[in-house]
């Protein structure tokens, strides 16, 4: 099993890689809808810190350009401000966990994502083009879950290629929430909380590999009489 998860892994990098850093125009282009993906994971976790602390969500953008925004009221501001980075860190670690082993789990891990991004569509509404990009994504992983058996590779790339572009642009995507944070928590500095985000989204990611690479206890055959 540890073989079949590490293949299909150096396979998701190979096209991941390939795709954004020698894919050029059409490259990019392919690998555009990770880049929203990416940013819909990190307004979600903004949303999900929010709720979790008593507050509510006004509305969630996710922008043509990759940026993004989301606004709420209420809750912990210091959760809702880290549930950026740190929350599509650790939802990004649960897809490709799920996906690689909890197979049987798979299908309806995309049913639920496929819900979080039509629900975030049509209840946090803040533009056409963000309600209608998360809905034909969330269609689009229904229709996967529904109709393939897809559903483990699927969620195995959308978590690896959401760790992956977190981790590669954490001095990039974060920069404002970072601000944020440093204003709030002002005995130490944005670039420190930076680099502080980003040790914790990679000691998560490693801890979720360990998890998944970990050997299962091997099962004794036993023979006799009362086997």
């Amino acid at each position: 099993m540890r073989t079949n998860i590490l293949v299909r892994m150096l396979v998701i990098l190979g096209i991941y890689f390939g795709l954004r850093y020698f894919g050029g125009y059409w490259g990019n282009l392919a690998i555009y809808p990770i880049a929203q993906f990416v940013t819909f994971l990190h307004e979600f976790g903004h949303a999900f810190g929010a709720i979790i602390t008593g507050g509510e969500v006004l509305n969630l953008q996710v922008s043509p350009d990759g940026s993004g925004f989301t606004r709420t009221a209420g809750g912990s501001r210091a959760v809702v401000l880290m549930g950026g980075y740190l929350g599509s860190a650790i939802f990004g670690n649960i897809l490709f966990y799920i996906g690689a082993r909890m197979e049987k789990f798979s299908e309806w891990a995309l049913y639920l994502l496929s819900a979080a991004m039509i629900f975030s569509a049509l209840f946090w509404f803040n533009s056409i083009y963000t309600t209608g990009m998360l809905c034909a994504f969330g269609v689009f992983l229904f229709i996967v879950a529904a109709k393939t058996d897809w559903d483990s590779v699927i969620l195995m790339f959308l978590g690896l290629a959401s760790i992956l572009y977190i981790i590669q642009d954490f001095n990039v995507g974060p920069t404002s929430d970072l601000k944020k944070y440093a204003e709030l928590m002002v005995f130490i500095p944005a670039n420190v909380w930076m680099y502080i985000w980003l040790f914790v989204a990679i000691l998560l990611t490693f801890l979720n590999l360990r998890f998944v690479f970990k050997k299962g206890k091997e099962v004794e055959a036993v023979s006799g009489p009362y086997a």
